[in-house]
């Protein structure tokens, strides 16, 4: 048995290796600035969404009825779209299918439905895969420049691609059926429609047809169709014919009054049929990012949504085809690319499953939200679920070494649980499960979506085995920060906690190469070491106080034994147990808050949890059990130490434990022992976590809530410089007679905020040099 004197408690965390002997084997780290990064990562790309559309055979889709229900006022209604996939979805991706899209004028319900299977010929298939082109062309393009290069392309073919067709939805009989009408407008000719159009109504009041850019055609065709005007090179969608011709008057912004005619011929354009009625014509709606969480404040109203064309200035391209069909399309990239991400999500998941079937616990939106990064600027992402995550590993870690090294001080256990959780072992843990190529790290771009069936978009797919089981396909190569890859893990780590509980995590963790044992070891101090801590503590004032009852009272006495004050019989000091009770508050508190406040925001849960488990924390609770006259230490300096600050409690709010506010430096011993105190009840009750925290969360109570949590004053100066751009230059930091002294400065707007602090520890200098520095900067505002 090793019975070496503790470590100090200002010496006790080793500094270790940044263990750059791990590999990862599925690219090469390389390191760019702090950064370091994992190279020639794949960017995956789900299989439901591929297939080969063969050129002379039939080919079978599963159809689901993408509904929209518009939850605001907007003259241009919506209408439900047909998603037609080689692949019929797993019922859970369906059901996921169902969220909201923030519009500027409210938000857009989307729903999946299934409805069936659908045989369609090449023909068919061409023709589909020309109109979801077009359309979709127009829409990102907003021109035709290169639409007829596009459609020459030869759609159809043996090659393995992106495939799924959107088209437009109609209803009879209350079943749902594809718009073949509006479909085979993309195939619109002068000619060929004339032959059906010889007896068509046409509204009242109105000339039966009107001349265009390719000749006459019906007046019916042009009220709902995409037309091209070459004169300015834009593209609009008519909505019907207005009471104005050529000699109606309009109004200018400089106030005059001229006729169309007029207008046009200063232009350069002259109108040779100006009696004929023009047309309404509305812009072509432009494809955004809608799954951009601050879309909405950057979204700006159009100054002018239409305008009056005269028909002789148009070429037809479709025909008929509304706007309703222009608008309920412009959605359509955001909601393929939820369903492309929840696919990656559940292919992941069903890799998982593979290996470890008892663990099918976990909903694809949670593996989602998991594995998408807050860089994607959508309404959910991966900061809650990491900090679960990382709070529950640490704990599980700290554990099973705890138990694995009984003889082993707290120093050597702290380096052996950083080889464990550290961003590189993580990392490599990470890419042993293909998991960067699942990783989701860029906000959507609606300009790089790929529209299927588009031959002109350089893309290639390459088929791709996972573990040997599942096929996938990689549609690029990128680089991914090692801390990324960390993240998701612990975020995965903690998506399957937060459902399936502490078993789905430890079952997650062990197929990820994370090796935890929560079966309990006997803890065998009590036969290793025969003591009476009735003989150096109040072993009955301190159980009534902690409100439980040691089974093994000699663990009571290790935790609150300082390193300076050893027993011959009883060489232990608590920073083994202190290991412990650190990993299991942290993780307590924070599952507390998590299940507390549901919804709770990831910034906001890390800051509670920060708030909550720091020292200052600890340490005032301490003081305000009287705790303190319990610790057994021998250090001259630091009774000295804790006695100052058990004076000086009385000038510190007794509302709340939070240690922030306080420019007191509080001696590390003062926290350390609430987190021994917790590591050696766990140990006594057998790992009973429950009983850990009924026992500690009276001495920290009141417990912060998301009304009174507050950032600490160093984070919310370096965010609120981010945020405004500020200069936040190098602290200043200097040390006389063993005090600390650090000044911090910013220049905001051509003015300078300075401040230096001086308190017994750089620490505590400059939490209050930030926290003045932040209030000059909040009145200057």
């Amino acid at each position: 048995m090793n019975q070496t004197t503790c470590l100090e408690p200002s010496k006790k965390h080793h500094e270790i290796g940044d263990l750059t002997d791990i590999v990862v084997e599925q690219g090469t780290a390389q390191e760019c600035g702090n950064e370091h990064y994992v190279d020639d990562q794949p960017s995956y790309f789900p299989p439901e969404l591929v297939g080969c559309v063969r050129k002379n055979s039939q080919t079978n889709y599963h159809c689901y009825l993408i509904e929209f229900k518009q939850n605001f006022v907007y003259d241009v209604p919506v209408q439900d779209i047909m998603l037609a996939m080689r692949s019929k979805l797993d019922p859970e991706v369906a059901s996921s299918m169902h969220f909201d899209l923030e519009v500027r004028r409210g938000s857009l319900s989307v729903n999946f439905k299934y409805v069936g299977v659908i045989h369609l010929s090449p023909d068919q298939v061409l023709l589909c895969r020309t109109f979801q082109v077009t359309l979709f062309r127009v829409l990102k393009d907003r021109n035709l420049n290169n639409l007829k290069d596009l459609l020459d392309e030869d759609c159809s073919g043996d090659n393995i691609e992106i495939d799924y067709l959107l088209l437009p939805a109609t209803g009879k009989d209350g079943r749902p059926l594809i718009d073949w009408t509006c479909v085979t407008s993309v195939h619109f000719s002068c000619e060929m429609f004339w032959e059906n159009h010889l007896n068509c109504s046409y509204p009242k009041g109105y000339a039966r047809s009107a001349q265009t850019i390719d000749g006459s055609v019906c007046t019916c065709m042009l009220q709902n169709s995409l037309v091209y005007t070459p004169h300015c090179g834009q593209v609009y969608c008519t909505a019907g014919i207005l009471e104005l011709n050529g000699n109606s008057l309009l109004n200018l912004r400089d106030g005059r009054m001229i006729t169309y005619k007029e207008y046009f011929d200063q232009h350069g354009i002259k109108l040779h049929f100006d009696h004929e009625s023009l047309l309404n014509g509305r812009h072509i709606f432009q494809v955004q990012n809608y799954l951009h969480r601050y879309r909405i404040q950057k979204e700006k109203e159009s100054s002018r949504s239409t305008v009056e064309l005269p028909p002789e200035l148009c070429k037809i391209i479709m025909s008929p085809i509304s706007i309703t069909t222009f608008y309920s399309f412009s959605f359509l990239p955001s909601i393929m690319h939820r369903l492309e991400s929840l696919l990656i999500a559940f292919n992941f998941k069903r890799m998982h499953l593979d290996h470890c079937k008892q663990n099918d616990v976990i909903p694809t939106i949670k593996v989602l939200e998991a594995i998408t990064t807050k860089k994607c600027q959508e309404a959910f992402h991966l900061e809650s679920l990491e900090t679960l995550g990382d709070s529950f590993l640490k704990y599980a870690a700290s554990q099973q070494l705890f138990k694995t090294y009984q003889n082993e001080q707290e120093g050597f256990l702290s380096a052996k649980k950083e080889k464990i959780i550290s961003n590189v072992a993580l990392c490599k843990f990470g890419c042993d499960r293909k998991l960067p190529g699942f990783i989701r790290n860029e906000q959507f771009d609606p300009k790089k979506w790929i529209i299927p069936g588009d031959r002109s978009q350089s893309y290639a797919l390459r088929e791709e085995l996972l573990l040997s089981t599942r096929k996938i396909y990689v549609r690029e190569s990128r680089k991914v920060k090692n801390k990324r890859v960390a993240d998701v893990v612990e975020a995965l780590i903690g998506a399957f906690l937060s459902v399936g509980g502490e078993t789905a995590a430890i079952l997650f963790m062990d197929w990820m190469g994370i090796k935890v044992d929560f079966h309990t070891t006997p803890y065998e101090y009590e036969r290793l070491f025969h003591v009476h801590a009735e003989k150096h503590l109040n072993v009955r004032d301190l159980q009534s106080l902690l409100n439980y009852s040691f089974h093994d009272p000699s663990l009571l006495l290790e935790a609150l034994t300082h390193g300076s004050y050893i027993l011959p019989e009883f060489p232990r000091c608590y920073q083994r147990l202190e290991f412990l009770g650190d990993a299991v508050l942290d993780y307590l508190v924070t599952l507390h808050f998590y299940n507390e406040y549901p919804g709770l925001s990831p910034e906001l849960l890390t800051d509670m949890r920060s708030a909550s488990t720091n020292n200052d924390c600890y340490a005032r609770s301490t003081v305000k059990s009287n705790l303190h006259n319990y610790i057994l230490y021998s250090s001259e300096e630091l009774h000295r130490h804790v006695l100052e600050t058990v004076n000086n409690f009385e000038k510190l709010s007794s509302d709340s434990t939070f240690g922030w506010e306080s420019e007191t430096t509080f001696p590390k011993v003062l926290g350390d022992v609430i987190e021994s105190l917790a590591g050696a009840i766990l140990v006594d009750s057998g790992y009973n976590k429950e009983k850990v925290f009924e026992s500690i969360r009276p001495l920290l109570e009141p417990l912060i809530t998301p009304e009174t949590v507050m950032p600490h004053p160093v984070k919310e100066l370096n965010e609120l410089c981010q945020t405004r751009h500020y200069n936040k230059k190098e602290p200043i930091k200097s040390r006389n007679e063993g005090m600390a002294s650090i000044t911090i400065e910013v220049k905001a707007n051509g003015i300078s905020f300075k401040h230096t602090a001086t308190a017994s520890d750089t620490r505590t200098a400059k939490k209050i040099a930030s926290r003045e520095v932040l209030k000059s900067l909040k009145r200057s505002l």
